[in-house]
């Protein structure tokens, strides 16, 4: 009741909520093709590679989301490039890019000498969302699912048969490269909410719940997308009535959500799973 209370009477828990909702359903989407594709590592990746560029965005007074945009897509392309024309396998190629970005975000946060936004950028703080925050992270939801809803069936015969893809002339490194540019911007999305540090847990938590209980693409959008949702609603909510960390709080709660499906699912789940091979 009292959360209810102050959803009625705070703003800025109305705004959190809705901000932390939208995040929580694009990242679900982006994160079933993360997992699919097994690129969670790349996940973690971008997550990490943007923190530069939110450091220079805020010691030149810029959105932040300009920087770490531009820096995510940088730090994407140059995995593929390191990957493409190296021996270095692919998560080798990921390990040095999103290090050596990571390392230069903690030398531009030094420079910047802040300790309350940027630390905030790192761990999350969607109870401090602006309003220009908030429309961005709207604006950037609706962007996302619109080109996955154009983008379907490429991203699907893509995700599950490369091979074929290319039989049919699908582009595949270009959709490869579409897909990261998706991620760089849900990852800069979520750094409001849950932080950089976290943002690789929104993307792939509640989309592995949702991937431990259904074989088709189409209904674990779906299923991640509300595991997204409900983990931003139960978290905040702890969050606000327990005065502890937004961003924690929301992993937590997909995290949870995640054990609760991995115990019980009907087909995959530890208890009914087990049940039906004895059968």
């Amino acid at each position: 009741m009292l959360f209810l209370e102050g959803l009625m009477q705070y703003e800025f828990l109305q705004k959190a909520l809705l901000t932390s909702v939208v995040v929580g359903v694009v990242s679900g989407v982006i994160g079933s093709f993360i997992i699919l594709r097994g690129m969670s590592l790349m996940g973690d990746a971008i997550s990490h590679a943007v923190l530069p560029g939110v450091a220079i965005s805020y010691m030149l007074g810029i959105n932040f989301f300009l920087g770490a945009t531009a820096f995510g897509v940088v730090a994407a392309l140059g995995i593929g490039f390191v990957n493409q024309n190296s021996r270095i396998k692919n998560d080798t190629a990921i390990g040095i890019v999103f290090s050596s970005f990571f390392a230069l975000g903690i030398i531009m946060i030094s420079l910047a000498q802040s300790s309350t936004d940027l630390y905030h950028i790192l761990f999350g703080n969607v109870l401090a969302v602006r309003s220009s925050d908030m429309w961005m992270t709207f604006g950037i939801g609706a962007l996302v699912i619109l080109l996955v809803v154009l983008f379907y069936k490429e991203l699907l015969v893509s995700s599950f048969d490369p091979t074929m893809a290319e039989s049919y002339g699908l582009k595949v490194r270009t959709l490869h490269y579409f897909l990261m540019t998706l991620l760089t911007l849900v990852t800069v999305a979520s750094l409001q909410t849950v932080g950089i540090i976290l943002v690789v847990a929104m993307l792939i938590t509640p989309a592995a719940t949702a991937y431990l209980l259904t074989n088709r693409l189409s209904v674990m959008l779906f299923l991640a997308a509300g595991f997204g949702a409900v983990s931003a609603i139960i978290g905040l909510y702890f969050s606000y009535m327990y005065n502890l960390a937004s961003g924690a709080s929301i992993v937590l709660a997909a995290t949870a959500l995640f054990i609760i499906v991995f115990i019980f699912s009907p087909k995959q789940g530890i208890i009914f799973g087990r049940r039906s091979v004895k059968q």
